[in-house]
């Protein structure tokens, strides 16, 4: 397979890639699919350099149909307006029925609500976590078309409690992102730390492109907090810790998942990250999950080590072998509803390789299903297109993020259910 890298991707706003087939495998008919992520930031390239892997890899097993899978991909630059102005070319002009993507739930969430949702379009995100999305496919107005393989808010949050409970810490400000994901998660990491017994002494909305955040930094210095809570992006994540840092504040932070970041590491320095510890939900421990780790390794020359890139991986896999199974002329609609025969516990257990690709082709062709064994584990989706995730802790080393606990999905439950 061909290594493909996305290095002249900053800055572009849209690229459609062609993806390479072996001779063998040469289709004489094109399936176009959108797909959306910010390859302007440096989180976000490997993000989308794996779904495109996975395209490559579903082509090399024989398409989807029958017919070369074309990735058209498209820069939301981690901005709303342009995210919703790129899937709205990709299912306008384009005309495509499946969209993979994004990443912020700010963005997914606009993305849905006004563009793939009322042009029947599926979307399958690999990231977004705001539990606003599971309230918008309960009430019937997401109609079906949308799926995440990534867990809700609720799990990181409840993970920076467990953290900090066990830590000794009393009181924390917790500082979010003023967007869609941030307000979720901040609020709902408030109420977990409350939960527990610890102080919360503000909450406070950190809004993008600043020129200084020192009012909300002596904001929250204000009632000298034991720790930080971050719910924030890289860039104003910087911005904002560099402003505490020079104020004098505590360097006990606890940062969600969006901050392993080695912009964020490298801008801030090792040196004031020696008490900050993140939070992520993780793949199960299980022979799939370390499988995608060695293929990703030998596929780009180094270990998984960012966000959502397991996610990334099932989100495009799952997606496009639902689409195999409704067939290359398949609406939105037709496609999810053959996610199931994609994730059926009873079915036939596939590998996420290119031979495992083809023999859950020939499966689905056939009328059955398949029990996909991926990245992330045999994932399944509920009724609002959520998964359910173990967690890990983990802290910034000199080599980049390294985990430090790994903690089970009956350890992440038993916790939220002690908080309730």
């Amino acid at each position: 397979m061909m290594k493909r890298t996305l290095l002249g991707l900053a800055g572009a706003i849209a690229l459609t890639v062609g993806l390479q087939v072996a001779p063998a495998m040469a289709q004489d008919c094109t399936v176009d699919v959108g797909t959306v992520y910010p390859t302007s930031v440096d989180w976000g390239q490997p993000i989308a350099q794996t779904a495109l892997w996975v395209g490559d890899m579903i082509n090399e097993a024989g398409g989807v149909d029958g017919c070369e899978v074309n990735m058209i991909l498209r820069d939301d630059q981690n901005d709303s307006r342009v995210g919703v102005d790129a899937a709205r070319a990709l299912v306008d002009l384009d005309g495509v029925q499946l969209l993979i993507g994004t990443v912020s739930s700010g963005i997914s969430i606009p993305i849905l609500t006004s563009v793939t949702a009322p042009a029947g379009v599926m979307q399958m995100s690999c990231c977004s976590s705001s539990t606003r999305l599971t309230e918008i496919a309960a009430s019937g107005e997401a109609n079906g078309l949308w799926f995440r393989t990534f867990a809700t808010a609720d799990v990181q949050a409840a993970v920076a409690a467990m953290l900090a409970q066990d830590a000794g810490i009393e009181s924390v400000t917790v500082l979010f992102k003023n967007d869609d994901w941030g307000q979720d998660i901040g609020r709902i990491a408030a109420e977990a730390f409350e939960a527990v017994g610890i102080t919360v002494h503000e909450s406070i909305a950190i809004n993008d492109a600043q020129p200084s955040y020192r009012a909300e930094a002596t904001q929250a210095l204000r009632d000298q907090p034991e720790a930080l809570y971050l719910a924030l992006y890289p860039t104003e994540g910087i911005s904002f810790v560099r402003e505490w840092i020079g104020l004098g504040g505590t360097s006990t932070m606890i940062g969600a998942n969006s901050l392993k970041s080695d912009d964020f590491r490298a801008a801030v320095g090792l040196d004031n990250l020696t008490a900050f510890v993140g939070t992520d939900t993780s793949s199960p421990r299980v022979a799939s999950a370390d499988a995608f780790v060695d293929a990703y390794t030998a596929q780009f020359e180094g270990p998984p080590s960012g966000p959502g890139l397991a996610n990334s991986f099932d989100a495009a896999a799952i997606a496009l072998l639902a689409y195999h199974a409704a067939g290359r002329d398949a609406t939105g609609a037709d496609i999810a509803a053959q996610v199931t025969a994609v994730t059926d516990p009873e079915g036939e257990a596939i590998p996420a390789t290119v031979e495992g690709f083809a023999r859950a082709m020939e499966v689905l062709s056939e009328g059955g299903t398949v029990s996909y064994q991926g990245a992330t584990g045999a994932v399944t989706f509920d009724a609002n297109g959520n998964v359910s995730a173990p967690a890990v802790s983990w802290v910034f080393a000199e080599a980049g993020p390294s985990e430090e606990r790994y903690i089970s999905l009956e350890e992440v439950a038993a916790f939220m259910a002690s908080m309730n």
